[in-house]
Order: structure tokens, then sequence, then C-alpha cells
């Protein structure tokens, strides 16, 4: 058994426990179903136990858990610094967790991103914004497709912070088809992904709420879309930004400006590229009153733009990370059922893990392998709704990480 530390803000009280608790030694604490009337007694539980732990199995329940507590305290209008301060996992001696392996938190940076979003305070607005950005660049940097791989997950599977999802998707597919595919320079970069994560500060709690809304928007919701790129410019103007290409970047974020990159300014080629992996993203997430578009179909929406003409930006975007993405579900010539886990040599070939055999019986491992191949070439794509098994980030995020093939240039 590995045991991975997690802290008492992130269990919740009075509602029976998901999962067995255990103390640093795996001895159990209490077990899964107990409920625990109060925060005192898990505090008290914690002491006697030296912490608390679960198995690292466990650990993607314990995710699903800690976003609904998340998501409770957002519903419920409890302060930023309630919601920002509330832990995943807390550190212990000789505890053994993910990050040892210096694997990134995703809902850590899910919660940073949706702190971010929700600050007030123009200097911890900023220091918020470069710790998040920074990380960001560092895992584009260090596992491209790990990055590409849990984001594009989260966002067709969850609609739990759906807009600090949201914003770090489209951040980080654009960062990939500036720097792997358009080659702009690190400034234009930089500008590009600060104003995808801010582009839609004007109306993050109404994000989050379109998102579980079954009725379609009313009026005032819809004025409100149509006004939050100006509003956003607004609240970035407030906390301090100066930048003018960042600014006009997020004001025009979703005004339809086809036609070649070559012929706009920085900030409407970065407002352009924002666009179409706005779009894509919007496409790929579930939301109460619909389902999702499968990642290969809602990549391939953007290839063609408002004149059913091939975009320029949205080309770009498929090119850096390919019509059938890192976390994209595929079935394969021998009618095996795969997640993508690398992009591959060009746009169609990438490295899968297969989930489900021939037989439609769920694998006790996944399988590796290579749709360069013939005889493993990708048939067709699969929605996330229709693939039944459920998906262990920590088990797979490391197949993400095996040597890299030749990209595409």
């Amino acid at each position: 058994m590995q045991l991975v530390p997690v802290s008492v803000d992130s269990i919740r009280v009075r509602q029976p426990l998901p999962f067995p608790l255990m103390d640093k030694d795996g001895v159990l604490l209490a077990k899964k179903d107990f409920v625990i009337e109060s925060r005192e007694d898990l505090v008290e539980i914690a002491e006697r136990g030296g912490g608390l732990f679960i198995d690292v199995a466990d650990s993607d329940v314990h995710h699903r858990a800690y976003v609904e507590r998340l998501h409770g305290l957002v519903r419920d209008e409890k302060s930023l610094g309630e919601i920002a301060s509330t832990q995943l996992s807390a550190s212990a001696p000789g505890a053994r967790s993910v990050q040892d392996h210096k694997a990134p938190d995703w809902l850590d940076l899910q919660v940073q991103s949706n702190a971010l979003l929700r600050e007030k305070t123009p200097a911890l607005f900023m220091d918020r914004l470069e710790r998040l950005n920074g990380q960001l660049s560092q895992l584009c940097q260090r596992n491209p497709d790990g990055t590409l791989f849990a984001l594009i997950h989260l966002s067709a599977s969850e609609i739990q912070l759906y807009s600090a999802t949201h914003a770090m998707l489209v951040r980080v597919i654009c960062e990939l088809a500036a720097r792997e595919v358009l080659n702009w320079p690190v400034e234009m970069e930089t500008q590009l992904c600060k104003a995808a994560l801010t582009m839609n500060l004007g109306m993050t709690d109404l994000q989050d709420r379109l998102a579980r809304q079954i009725e379609a928007p009313s009026a005032e919701q819809r004025a409100a879309i149509k006004a939050h790129a100006a509003r956003s410019v607004d609240m970035l103007v407030a906390m301090g930004v100066t930048d003018p290409i960042w600014l006009q970047a997020v004001h025009e974020h979703h005004n339809p400006e086809p036609g070649s990159l070559q012929n706009k300014t920085p900030a409407q080629r970065i407002a352009r590229l924002i666009q179409r992996a706005d779009m894509f993203g919007a496409r790929l997430a579930p939301r109460a009153s619909r389902v999702p578009t499968a990642p290969a179909a809602a990549m391939q929406a953007c290839y063609f733009d408002e004149n059913r003409q091939i975009d320029e930006a949205g080309a770009a975007l498929i090119k850096a990370v390919g019509i059938y993405q890192p976390g994209a579900f595929v079935r394969l010539a021998t009618d095996e059922v795969a997640i993508v886990v690398k992009r591959g040599t060009n746009t169609t070939t990438p490295r899968v893990a297969v989930l489900i055999n021939r037989q439609g019986i769920p694998t006790v491992e996944p399988t590796v392998r290579d749709t360069s191949l013939p005889e493993y070439r990708i048939v067709a794509s699969v929605a996330h709704r229709d693939v039944k098994v459920q998906i262990n980030l920590e088990r797979l995020l490391p197949l993400t990480a095996a040597p890299a093939t030749n990209r595409f240039p």
C-alpha cells in the first residue's frame, strides 16, 4: 500500500467518507462511509494518527470529493480566503506522495486558477497570475503531452471549476501553437498566455453558472456575455495591467476577424489564436444543458473560418496539439478503445494506451500502441461520455512522459 497524505481541509464532515482514512503507518482510523460529525472530531483523529493518509489507489476518489467541497464553498459564497486556503494534501515526515516525483498537482492548479479569476486585490492578482503562468509554462516545457492530457481530460469530464480549467486549457494550447508552430517571439508568447488566462475575467461567475444551468441563457445573461470582453479589460486595468497588446487582445478575443495572421497587428494575432482555442475548449466541455463535442471534432471545427476557408490560427492549433490530442479517446482498427497519451510524428498518428479490448472489456493494464502502424491506425474519435472506464490520472500520466518521437515540423 502506498500512502498519500491529505489535509483536514479536504475532508467533508457530516458526510459519509468516500474512502478509508489511515494513520502514517497504514492503520485504519475511519472506515469508508463512516460519518465524522465535526471538524473538531476530524482534527482529533488526525492528531491521534500523526496525520491523515489514504491509499494512493483512492486518490481519484479524493480528488472528486475535494472538488465537490470547493464547489460547495463557491456555491455558498464563502470568502476567497477560505476557498484559496482549502488544501488538497498535507506534507508529513516519511510520507510518500505523487509530489515526491514532482508530478503536477492538477487539482491545486485548478484551485489556483479559480482563486486568480476571483481575486479583487491588485497586488495579489498579479502575484497569483505570475505564479500560475510560470507553473504552466514549466509544465508545457517539461511535459507538454502530460499537460494537454490532464487539461483535456478534466475539461471533457467535469463541470466543476469550469472557468478555471477552461482558462488553463486555452492558455496551454495557445502557448504550444505560438512556440512550436508560429514561432512567435518570447515577449509576444508571454502576452498571449496572460491574455488567455484572463480573457474571461469579466464573466467568471457567470461561466460557472452557465456550465450548471439547464435552461438557455436569459436576456440578462446574454447581455453580460456580450459585454464580458470590455468588462475584463476594465478589471485588468483596475488590477494594474498597462500592456496595450494584452488589453487589446482580451478586448477583441471574441471579434470574428478571419484572414491571414500576417496582415494583423500583434494584438489581433493573439486575439485570433485565443478565439479559436476558446472555441475548441468551449465545444469540448460538458454542460448541464448539452453533451460535449468529441475532442477531434471540436478541434476540426476550428480549422475553417467564418468564410469556410482554412483558418491560419486554427490550423496552427491543430498542428501543435494534433487532431487527436492527449486525453482524447479513439477507436483503433483492432476495435480497441484507447486514450491518446502522446502526440505523434503527424497530427493523426499519436501514441495511445488501450483501455478497452476488442471484446469490450476494460484492460487490467493499459497497452501502448503506435497508431502510425497500419494495424493500429485510428478509425474514429470516441466521445468521453461513451467511455465507461474511470480514468486514473496518476496511473496514466507517466505514459505521457515516455521518450518523445520526432514531432512533425
